[in-house]
This record gives structure tokens, C-alpha cells and sequence, in this order.
């Protein structure tokens, strides 16, 4: 959308002349005799009226809104098309002047929305945090583990048990990150899920924290962890480049809020990994992101880098982000564990906004409790995220799960895209002794609440359609966002007050839902679940449950007959994960379910062939 709406400020063509003949400065908007330029009668006391602006913008014709009606599914009369096109230039063509001019206005990347969403319904009382826990964060004991003599094993242990190594000065920082480094230059080219490599930044906070624990100062579970971060989590001195053309470039001047706490705990900093550009699917301007499981498929996205690289074991954990299952589906891809969080909980500062009331950060990792130790550090209010809210985090390792209500629905796991993994994670649910209790929903239009996904990105990233660097992005098909943020211009403002008063009678039929049961068994990848809890901002654990086999690649991308998914004979063996959600803030029960159930599962420990 190239075409910025031009206005005419010459009313008349007697006046536009008298203007050329004088050679005075182009004139400004003239009102009608009697008028102010404001549309406001000069007649003492006389009040303000609607279209009675100047006319601007390009003619309008009653043609033109019987062409617009089929975009947004309203249907005129002639008669009614007549008198919109009779002041449409007066009335409505005015409001664009933000963007459109004399007096464009330039909105800051770092700027909200006035309206903010807020999860937390009035009336409804909130959760009882952390089953069993009390108040307070409590990790596993020590299991007293040797320091393997393989380096690949080491690579591979979840962060619980590399922070117990490097505590007890049976693993230096340094030399874990060198293992992590040297895997990350190894098979970054089969997986391209690295945009920036680290290296130096990460041996100098390798140094610093080895010699911080020597003196004596150890700063908590995540001191010493290599880790990385989906590459629109900011960082100072570092370029980020939200995986994007246009933002190849890119070197911010200051850390994101959560790089800042990870940087306060200790962590080191190996690789900025790749996302879909824009945080879309996994296909960015160095290539596609591929699944280590299944190295012909990519690895789903957006939180494709992350993914990838913790399955691989190619450090300890990531930071990703999600807006509508970009932490769920490349962990279910990839096989590790995602959480993402209570909307609110974790403050973007400095991270690139898509959505300002969608967008969240959180933990992928190789363990559930892994996923914990992250949040906790990462959790808290930040000023410069008017959405982030100060929350507790109950979290018990040893925590009894014996009677905790499991909802499920029923239907949804008879069908597609349950699985039978799905089916015995129910099974398993039962075993642990807790209560599987049927839940149900309306069958209601949720997918309609995606219009404020679209009208959110497309605002976010105005300035780039406007300007038509969209068309940079490596993926121009259809369903990618050049094409939608493009699309969303033309979606009814009407409708997006609509969507959003859905938005709320979702959010209270969820709360409904959770006043049956203390947390859900879902399919990962069932759309409404997907769609519902990222718009009401509910926390999600996705953990590999199983494996299943599948005989062609999976996509993130709409069916190309053009090019079409590699199929596999006999068919391929991959992981396959559940979801549990959570009631708001309730991240602490969500963990233990999740960590007993993983005890139960005994399949989190098997890694990718090849790495």
C-alpha cells in the first residue's frame, strides 16, 4: 500500500487559479463561507457538526462503496451509497490526516495503545497459586549426578542439573559455554537457526561469572547458563533484527528488559536465534529454520531459532515469544518444553511488538522445571510495558498433584489433531491421581478474534507497508505478512470493536471453565485452544509426551501445489507433545502437573539422531 491518500486543500478551481496567477504558497485548507476551518460555525455559541470538514482525498463515487462493500460484507441501498458518497470527503476522509497530512504524526515504536487488555476479569477471584506450595519458589533437590566425561551429555542435561555442576564448581561456565559454542558453529549450518553468534560477548560473561563463584558469589539456579535469545528480545551493542530484511542492520543501544534480568542472574548470553520475519512461521533472510528431528521439515516458528537449537542441544534453554502459537507449535515441533506465560507477567520492554495486547515471552527448554527456573528470574513489572503487572510465582519441585481437577474435552480427543499420545497423556492423568473432569465450550466463531491479531500487526508495522519494504521480506506468498498487513487495511474498525467485545465474553466463559476445574489437557495444536487462551492471555505448558510417526513434512505454511512437502516411506519417528493451560497466574500448578507428568512419560531425555 504505496498510495499515501493525497488531499486536495484548493477548494475550487477559480481559487486554484486565482492562487497560480498571484504566485503566492500553496493554501490551505478553505472553509465554506461562514465556517471556520474546523467545520465550526463562525456564528457566536453555534456548536461543532460532523462533515462539515473541507473536502480531502481522492472523489468518491457511489460505485466506490458498492465495489468496498464486498470486502467488508455490508450490503447498501443505492439511495444509501448515494449520501455516503456525498460527504465521505467531508465526514470520514479527514480522519486519516495522522498519516495522510499537512500534519502527519509520527507514532514511536515504543508507543501503546491507550486501551490495554487486562486478563484479570472484574469479580472473579483469583487463583490459589501453586498446588501445595504455599508461597515461595522451591526447585528440585540435588540428585548428586557426576559430571559425565562426554561432552554431548553434558550438552544435553536440562539447566536444573547444569546449575547443580556449575554451583558446586564441578563444571566452570566457561567451559560449558565453549561446548555450546563449538556445537552452535557445528550444526548451525543444517538447522540456520542462529542469526547472530555470540561469541566473544558470551566467553567475557563466561569468565566474569566462573570468577564471580569462585569469590564465593553465586547468583542462583541460572548463573553460568548459556542460553539464547529469539532475535527481538533487544540487546545493547548487538544486533537484532526481528529476523526481517529490512532490520538486518539493526544495533540497539540498550537491553531488553528481560535480557537485562538474565544478564542480573548470571546467564550468558551464546546466540540471537532466528524467528519467521516479523515473528512469522520459520523462514527469515538467512533461510529456513529446519527441525532437528526431522531435518527435511522446518522447525515451526515463529520461536523457530529457539526450538531448534534447544532440541539440539546447542545450549541450555531460550527465550521465545508467543502471539498465537509461536512458543506452542515449534516446541510440539522440535519436542522441547514452552511456557508461555500469563499475559502480563513478563515485561516486553525492548522486545519487537507485533501485538501489544497478545504478544508474550517465555522459557523454551528441555525440562519443565527448566522452563521455571527461567520465569522466576524473567517475571515482574517493567515501566516500560504498560501491560506487565506485579504477580507472584508459587512454584513447589516436590508438590503433591494427587486431586487436582484436569479438564478435557471430551470430543476433542476423539479427532484430529489428537493423537493417541494425546489420549494416553489423559490416561496418565488418572495414573498420577489426579481427576480428569469433562469440560465443554460453545461452539462460537473464535477464529473471528483474529482480526485483532491482523489490525494489531498491521498497525505495529505500518510504517514498513506504507513504505513498501514489505516487499524485502523473503516470503511474499499469501498467507504471510506482507500480503496480510497489506489486507488489513481494509478490515471494518466497526468490527474490531466487535472482535474485542467477544474477546471479553470469551475471557468470562473461560473463567467459567476454570471456576469446574484447576487447570486443562488440551491437543496442542487444536486451533480454538490456540486461538481462545492467547486472546485471554491464560499461561500453556507444551511437553513432549510420546512420539508419533508422520509420512510427509509438516508446514506452518499454506499448501503449495508448486511445492510440495517431502513425503517419507517408511514414515519418519518424531516427537510429539500435550498442552496444559492454566489459570491466570497460576504458572506454579501448571509446572507440577507438567512435572509429574513428564516423570510419567519417561520421554524427555531422548535426543535427535545426528546431534
Amino acid at each position: 500500500m504505496r498510495q499515501h491518500t493525497r488531499r486536495n486543500f484548493v477548494i475550487g478551481g477559480s481559487l486554484g487559479a486565482l492562487a497560480a496567477a498571484l504566485q503566492v504558497p500553496e493554501l490551505k485548507a478553505q472553509a465554506p463561507a461562514g465556517q471556520l476551518p474546523n467545520g465550526q460555525s463562525m456564528t457566536p455559541g453555534a456548536p461543532t457538526a460532523f462533515g462539515t470538514a473541507p473536502p480531502v482525498g481522492p472523489e468518491v463515487t457511489p460505485a466506490t462503496f458498492a465495489e468496498a462493500e464486498k470486502l467488508v460484507q455490508v450490503e447498501m441501498t443505492a439511495a444509501d451509497r448515494t449520501q455516503a458518497a456525498s460527504n465521505w470527503r467531508m465526514q470520514m476522509a479527514p480522519l486519516y490526516e495522522r498519516r495522510s497530512g499537512p500534519r502527519k504524526i509520527v507514532l514511536e515504536s515504543t508507543l501503546a495503545p491507550a486501551t490495554q487488555w487486562n486478563p484479570v476479569l472484574a469479580g472473579v477471584p483469583a487463583a490459589k497459586t501453586g498446588n501445595g506450595a504455599g508461597h515461595g519458589f522451591e526447585r528440585s533437590g540435588d540428585a548428586l549426578a557426576p559430571l559425565p566425561s562426554n561432552e554431548e551429555d553434558i550438552a544435553f542435561a536440562p539447566v536444573w542439573q547444569l546449575s547443580r555442576w556449575i554451583e558446586e564448581r564441578k563444571l566452570t561456565s566457561t567451559r560449558l559455554t565453549e561446548i555450546y559454542l563449538r556445537r552452535l558453529e557445528r550444526f548451525d549450518p543444517k538447522l540456520h537457526c542462529v542469526i547472530t553468534l555470540t561469541r566473544e560477548h558470551a566467553l567475557a560473561q563466561a569468565k566474569a561469572a566462573d570468577a564471580e563463584i569462585a569469590g564465593g558469589r553465586y547468583r542462583g539456579p541460572l548463573h553460568g547458563i548459556p542460553w539464547g535469545a529469539k532475535d527481538l528480545l533487544d540487546t545493547a551493542g548487538i544486533p537484532t533484527t526481528y529476523g526481517a530484511e529490512p532490520y538486518r542492520n539493526r544495533v540497539p543501544t540498550a537491553d531488553s528488559a528481560v535480557v537485562a534480568r538474565l544478564n542480573a542472574a548470571g546467564a550468558v548470553l551464546v546466540a540471537k536465534l532466528s524467528l519467521g520475519a516479523l515473528a512469522l512461521n520459520d523462514i527469515w533472510f538467512g533461510g529456513q529454520t529446519m527441525n532437528p528431528w526431522l531435518i527435511e521439515e522446518g522447525s515451526s516458528g515463529s520461536s523457530a531459532g529457539p526450538g531448534a537449537a534447544v532440541a539440539a542441544g546447542l545450549m541450555g534453554f531460550a527465550v521465545g515469544s508467543e502471539t498465537g502459537g509461536s512458543i506452542v507449535s515449534p516446541s510440539m515441533r522440535c519436542g522441547v518444553t514452552g511456557l508461555r506465560p500469563t499475559y502480563g507477567r513478563v515485561p516486553r520492554t525492548g522486545a519487537m511488538t507485533l501485538c501489544w495486547s497478545l504478544d508474550k515471552l517465555g522459557p523454551m527448554a528441555r525440562s519443565v522445571e527448566d522452563t521455571m527456573l527461567v520465569l522466576n528470574t524473567i517475571s515482574g513489572p517493567d515501566s516500560g510495558d504498560v501491560a506487565s503487572v506485579p504477580s507472584s510465582l508459587s512454584f513447589n519441585a516436590a508438590a503433591d498433584v494427587k486431586g487436582l481437577r484436569v479438564g478435557y474435552f471430551p470430543g476433542w480427543m476423539k479427532e484430529a489433531p489428537a493423537t493417541d499420545v494425546d489420549r494416553a497423556a489423559l490416561e496418565a492423568v488418572k495414573k498420577l491421581g489426579m481427576t480428569p473432569v469433562e469440560v465443554a465450550i460453545p461452539d462460537w466463531p473464535y477464529d473471528s478474534l483474529n482480526l485483532i491479531l491482523f489490525a494489531e500487526g498491521a498497525a505495529a508495522f505500518e510504517e514498513l507497508t506504507l513504505s513498501g519494504q514489505l516487499d524485502e521480506l523473503k516470503a511474499q506468498v499469501p498467507d504471510a505478512w506482507p500480503n496480510s498487513f497489506r489486507q488489513a487495511r481494509f478490515l471494518s474498525a466497526v468490527d474490531f470493536v466487535q472482535a474485542d467485545r467477544l474477546r471479553r465474553k470469551v475471557a468470562q466463559e473461560m473463567a467459567r471453565v476454570f471456576s469446574e476445574v484447576d487447570l486443562l489437557l488440551v491437543p496442542s495444536l487444536r486451533d480454538e485452544m490456540l486461538v481462545i487462551t492467547n486472546n485471554t492471555g491464560h499461561p500453556s505448558l507444551t511437553l513432549r509426551a510420546g512420539f508419533v510417526e508422520v509420512s510427509e513434512a509438516r508446514s506452518d505454511w499454506a499448501p503449495d501445489p508448486k511445492n510440495p512437502l517431502p513425503k517419507f516411506s517408511p514414515p519418519r519417528r518424531v516427537p510429539h507433545g500435550v498442552t496444559l493451560i492454566g489459570r491466570l497466574f497460576d504458572e506454579g500448578t501448571l509446572a507440577q502437573a507438567g512435572l509429574a507428568l513428564e516423570k510419567e512419560f519417561g520421554v524427555a531425555g531422548e535426543r535427535p539422531t545426528g546431534f
